[in-house]
């Protein structure tokens, strides 16, 4: 590849010049003007330039003692950045044209650019990977050996199992748990092996929906991922190859069907053996072929189903070793809660899923029919506290979990206000995965405290 050529190359592909980019170009006090000089070496200096965009020229002022050729294209560029300290920068953008010079005056052919007010910095680096991984191939070519972005193991591991939403998975077991306790059935070793099981599961789930949405497309395609949505990307990214990702989830399955087997055979029951089937099968089927569900809209019908009733009712199983209906109950409030984490987790992929053939309910959708169905099903989960609790099938302490519903609210606030913008969504959707873990803490704790006030009379 030759120095123009690496010069050229953009993160953005470049286009044809039109007006609109000589317009950027003249908002620029300053530009720089390049070009390969004879030697091989790029050259720079700095003029400034008259552009009159309707007649597609741009008059150069001649740089003192550095003639622009006229024999080759030139680059000329604009760009402005504000430093903010302690922060970085903002108001980052640039416009770059390529053409022709008579020496002064210079007719470009080709232009792209930056702005930071129409392409966040985030989207505009995941725009940047596919040429980043054109460019560790070709250097990969010509070292003779694999090159490849690398993050120590700890964090590679973080990000690439996504351990930190572990936390659905802990709700519905420990809630299980706790309601076994509150009818005087509780194994601390069984419970323990409960959480671990289930996490691995979770785990293991997580790492086959990755590698589904890699092949499928939709992560390649998606250019506004967030904290909170877009998948691991780690095999975008080049980080973990399909073949180490498809190991790491047979192993992370293995460990769970193994402590599944293991709490089935010192149960006995085998209707806990039939969860953890169904649990497995939901969460594979939530992306893989055939059923693909999340592709064809079901995906948080499956998630409310595999994180509610099949997490909290197995949970519930390993300590009584039978069915109930007070725990089945409570668990389609954490089954709803973690649904709708998805379901708004989904929002800022919309585009990229759609294009990839993935038809979650955002893309199905409008946005107000989003916002209100967000809105409804918080209001069923809260619903089934009270109504359970008036019913007698919950606790009454189970009532303080109503105490999150502003919560929600704001999420819905949050969903209206920032539906079109992925990175100030960002926010709401960690205050409606915080919005489980408010409620999922207060039901834990009523039935501690219902469990305290039972010992005690």
């Amino acid at each position: 590849m030759t120095t123009a050529t690496k010069m050229r190359s953009g993160s953005i592909p470049a286009h044809d010049a039109a007006p609109a980019d000589l317009e950027k170009l003249a908002s620029y006090p300053h530009v720089i003007v390049s070009w390969v000089d004879d030697a091989g070496y790029p050259t720079s200096v700095a003029t400034t330039a008259e552009v009159d965009a309707t007649a597609g020229r741009v008059v150069l002022a001649p740089p003192a003692g550095m003639p622009i050729p006229t024999d080759r294209d030139i680059n000329v560029m604009g760009s402005h950045i504000r430093p903010q300290e302690g922060i970085g920068y903002d108001q980052r953008r640039y416009v770059q044209l390529w053409g022709r010079s008579d020496g002064t005056a210079f007719s470009p052919s080709r232009a792209w650019g930056w702005d930071e007010n129409e392409v966040p910095f985030f989207e505009y680096s995941e725009r940047s990977v596919p040429q980043s991984r054109r460019y560790l191939a070709q250097l990969s070519e010509e070292k003779g050996r694999t090159i490849r972005p690398k993050l120590s193991p700890f964090w590679l591991a973080l990000r690439t199992t996504r351990l930190p939403f572990l936390s659905a998975t802990a709700v519905p077991v420990l809630l299980g748990i706790a309601v076994a306790a509150s009818h005087g059935a509780f194994t601390w070793w069984t419970a323990l092996l409960t959480l671990i099981g289930g996490s691995f599961a979770h785990l293991a789930i997580n790492v086959s929906n990755d590698i589904f949405d890699t092949l499928s497309g939709a992560d390649d395609a998606n250019t506004t991922p967030t904290q909170f949505s877009g998948g691991s990307r780690v095999a975008v990214y080049d980080l973990v190859s399909i073949r180490g990702l498809t190991q790491l989830s047979v192993a992370l399955f293995g460990a769970a069907a193994l402590i599944g087997l293991l709490l089935v055979a010192v149960t006995g029951s085998l209707t806990l053996l039939w969860i953890g089937i169904a649990g497995i099968v939901v969460g594979v089927a939530y992306t893989a072929p055939p059923l693909k569900l999340v592709y064809r809209g079901l995906g948080e019908f499956a998630v409310a189903i595999g994180f509610g009733p099949i997490m909290l009712l197995g949970a519930y199983v390993v300590q009584t070793g039978r069915l109930a209906v007070e725990p089945f109950v409570l668990s389609l409030v954490p089954g709803i809660l973690i649904a709708l984490i998805l379901f708004v987790n989904e929002i800022p992929d919309r585009r990229s899923d759609a294009e990839a053939g993935k038809r979650t309910l955002p893309v199905r959708f409008s946005p107000p029919t989003i916002q209100t169905a967000y809105l409804v099903a918080a209001i069923v989960a809260f619903a089934v506290i009270a109504v359970g609790a008036v019913a007698g099938i919950l606790p009454w302490p189970t009532l303080i979990a109503l105490a999150a519903a502003p919560i929600a609210l704001r999420v819905h606030r949050g969903i209206k206000v920032n539906y079109d913008s992925p990175y100030t969504l960002m926010a709401v959707m960690g205050t409606n995965v915080n919005l489980n873990l408010v409620v999922g803490g207060l039901l834990l704790l009523a039935y501690v405290a219902t469990i305290v006030v039972t010992a005690l009379i």
